[in-house]
């Protein structure tokens, strides 16, 4: 499971433990991404990012961290890191890429987005807000989607290739609302977890967004 986790907030937690119950997950690691090449830097520093991400997970066994990403100079791949994933587990074990519904829209964006789907299965937890149909998306990418759709019985059969969607709880917390929280000098208390806000307020991370000094 990647992202920006700018900052992380309950809705990743949520998505990552929905996720690993549906379909028999052995873990959920976390790879914060360092340079995202596809969006607006994050606010806060990367070293930052990724302590929250680990105070985030610590308690739940189910959750490992990642941090190769964060250490590399260079702007990271998601097709990137599943290959060095994919070398680390081997040929046969099957690996699944965790997406929202807004991410997987724009997939078709991705650097070499068609080379994932060998490397991993897609699951696609359909967000509040963000309807999941063929319409409304790339036709290449809805394609693709039509040629993959599988269920979690697709996990033990093979190690990628397939889409599997599910609605995941109704829980409508982003980052950029969590931001604009700290923006208007209001609490995000209980949108994400208390042990990253404390760090939040501690380090001053979206200061300059609250006007504060």
């Amino acid at each position: 499971m990647g992202g920006t986790f700018d900052p992380v907030h309950f809705g990743h937690l949520r998505l990552a433990q929905e996720a690993a119950e549906i379909l028999g997950l052995e873990r959920v690691r976390w790879v914060p991404a360092g340079q995202p090449w596809h969006r607006v830097a994050p606010l806060a520093p990367a070293a930052h990012r990724l302590e929250m991400v680990r105070l985030a997970i610590a308690k739940n066994a189910l959750f490992e961290l990642d941090d190769a990403e964060i250490r590399q100079t260079a702007p990271g791949y998601t097709v990137e890191t599943l290959e060095r994933l994919r070398s680390e587990f081997g040929p046969q074990r099957s690996l699944v890429l965790l997406l929202g519904t807004d991410a997987f829209r724009n997939l078709s964006s991705w650097e070499r987005w068609r080379d994932l789907f060998p490397l991993a299965h897609v699951f696609v937890a359909q967000r509040p807000g963000h309807s999941l149909t063929p319409g409304g998306m790339p036709a290449a990418l809805a394609a693709e989607w039509r040629k993959r759709a599988g269920t979690p019985d697709v996990l033990r059969e093979r190690p990628g290739g397939n889409v599997l969607t599910y609605g995941t709880t109704a829980l409508d917390i982003s980052a950029s609302a969590i931001r604009a929280h700290f923006a208007q000098a209001r609490s995000p208390r209980y949108l994400l977890p208390s042990a990253v806000l404390d760090y939040i307020e501690a380090h001053g991370l979206y200061a300059k967004e609250s006007g504060a000094p």
